[in-house]
């Protein structure tokens, strides 16, 4: 399944730097998202894009994970040369992760 499937997002950019959070539909799928979705898989399926940390905060009162993902906009919105190097973009990207069946 992927992630789409089970929760949606919301991004945020500042300098070169992504901020984005996966917010489950159903508070249930919560531990799915927290069991699945590591910083680790998040900056691998990021691989090219991503180049510096990324780190996963935790909103289980919200059903929530927060992605902050430092060198992953090429320079900055401002200076990059991609079509659209916005989280916004990014945020997509990653409701695209395939999970595992429920």
């Amino acid at each position: 399944m992927l992630l789409r499937d089970i929760a949606h997002s919301r991004a945020g950019d500042k300098g070169d730097i992504s901020n984005i959070s996966v917010i489950a539909y159903d508070i249930n799928d919560y531990s799915m998202l927290e069991k699945h979705l590591t910083a680790e898989r998040v900056k691998a399926h990021f691989a090219g894009v991503v180049h510096g940390e990324v780190v996963r905060y935790a909103l289980p009162h919200l059903g929530a994970l927060n992605f902050v993902m430092k060198q992953a906009l090429g320079g900055g919105v401002t200076r990059s040369l991609a079509l659209d190097a916005h989280g916004k973009s990014l945020s997509g990207a990653m409701l695209a992760m395939q999970l595992p069946d429920r």
